[in-house]
C-alpha cells in the first residue's frame, strides 16, 4: 500500500474500526537513515495497534532503522518481503528476497536485536517458477529459525518479470490451500493470509483455518466495510454513521491544516466512504475537484455531505 496508507489514511480506518491492526505503508530503510525519519514515522496516539513495514536487504540498515523506530512507539516491525514493484526490485528487497532465505533470516535476527522482539515477516507463495510448496515451506522454515513467529502471506506468487505491480495484484492465481497447509504444517507459528479478500463469509472461511486475515485494497475501496469486520470478528460496537466519521475527520483536517498540510492529502482517503451508496459519484466528485483547492479548508469535507440525498 506504498504511497496510501499514510498517517491520514490510518486515521480514518481507525475510526472506522478501532480493534483492527493497522500497518504503514512500507518505509525504506535507507529513507528512515538518510532522510527525515520524524516525518516519516510520527503518527498519532489512536492509531494503536499499528506496526512499522519496513523494506531492505542489509541487515545493519534494517538494524539502525528499528533503533530509531524504537523510539516512536510503534507495536511491530514487520519485514516487507512480498513487494514486487520495479522500484523494490532494483533496490534489492521485497519479493525477490524470496530467493535469498538466509539473507532474509539475518535481518530478521539483526532487527530482533535491535528492536527487543523479532519482525513479522510479509511475503508471497512463490516467485517467477519458484512456487510449489516446498519452496514456500522451506523459505519459512529458514526464516521460522531465525526467530520469526508470524507470517503473513500473499496468496498469489510474484512474477519479477513481465508483469506491473497492479497485474501482480490480479494475475497470478490465488491459492489459498496452501497458506493453510502453512498452518497445518507449522502450528506453533502465526499464520496470517492476503491477497483477494472482498467479503465477511471470505474472512470467516478463512479464519477457519489460518490465524488471521490482512486487507488491503478493498478497505481502501470500500472502507465502511471495516466496520463490519469490526462488529463481527472483533469486539462487538455500535458502527458509526458514515457522516459522523466525515464530521470526526474534518475535526481531524481542521488541525493538520493547521500544521500546514492540505486538505486532499486527507480527504483522498474519504472517497470510498460513500460506496455503493445513493449519491456516492457526486461525493467522490465534488471531494476530488474541491478539495484540491489551494484554499480548500476543513468545513468543505461537511459541504460534501450536502452533495448525498440524505446527509445525516
Amino acid at each position: 500500500m506504498m504511497d496510501y496508507t499514510d498517517r491520514h489514511c490510518r486515521y480514518f480506518l481507525r475510526l472506522l474500526a478501532p480493534d483492527i491492526g493497522l500497518y504503514t505503508e512500507m518505509l525504506t530503510a535507507t529513507a528512515l537513515l538518510h532522510g527525515d525519519a520524524g516525518r516519516l514515522l510520527v503518527f498519532h496516539p489512536a492509531e494503536h495497534p499499528l506496526a512499522l513495514q519496513l523494506g531492505g536487504s542489509e541487515p545493519g540498515e534494517l538494524a539502525a532503522a528499528a533503533r530509531i523506530a524504537a523510539d516512536f512507539g510503534y507495536d511491530e516491525i514487520n519485514l516487507n518481503v512480498g513487494c514486487p514493484s520495479d522500484r523494490v526490485r532494483a533496490g534489492r528487497f521485497g519479493a525477490c528476497l524470496m530467493d535469498e532465505p538466509e539473507r532474509v533470516a539475518d535481518c530478521v535476527r539483526a532487527v530482533a536485536e535491535a528492536w527487543g522482539a523479532p519482525p513479522t515477516v510479509k511475503t508471497r507463495i512463490g516467485i517467477d517458477d519458484r512456487d510449489d510448496y516446498g519452496f514456500l515451506a522451506g523459505f519459512v522454515e529458514r526464516v521460522a529459525a531465525a526467530g520469526c513467529r508470524c507470517f503473513i502471506v500473499h496468496a498469489r506468487k510474484a512474477l519479477l518479470s513481465g508483469l506491473s505491480p497492479k497485474e501482480n495484484r490480479s494475475v497470478p492465481p490465488l491459492h489459498y490451500d496452501r497458506v493453510a497447509r502453512l498452518k497445518r504444517d507449522f502450528p506453533q507459528l502465526r499464520i496470517v493470509v492476503n491477497g483477494g479478500i472482498t467479503g465477511s463469509e471470505q474472512v470467516a472461511r478463512q479464519l477457519a483455518r489460518v490465524d488471521g486475515v490482512m486487507i488491503g485494497r478493498k478497505a481502501c475501496s470500500d472502507p465502511y466495510w471495516l466496520t463490519e469486520l469490526q462488529d463481527r470478528f472483533l469486539a462487538r460496537r455500535p458502527p458509526p454513521s458514515r457522516a459522523a466519521i466525515v464530521r470526526a475527520m474534518a475535526e481531524y483536517a481542521a488541525a493538520e491544516l493547521g500544521r500546514g498540510e492540505r486538505l486532499h492529502r486527507i480527504s483522498r482517503h474519504l472517497l470510498g466512504l460513500y460506496a455503493g451508496r445513493p449519491g456516492a459519484a457526486r461525493w467522490r466528485r465534488f471531494l476530488s475537484q474541491q478539495a484540491a483547492r489551494p484554499e480548500a479548508g476543513a468545513g468543505l469535507l461537511i459541504e460534501a455531505l450536502e452533495q448525498l440525498p440524505d446527509p445525516a
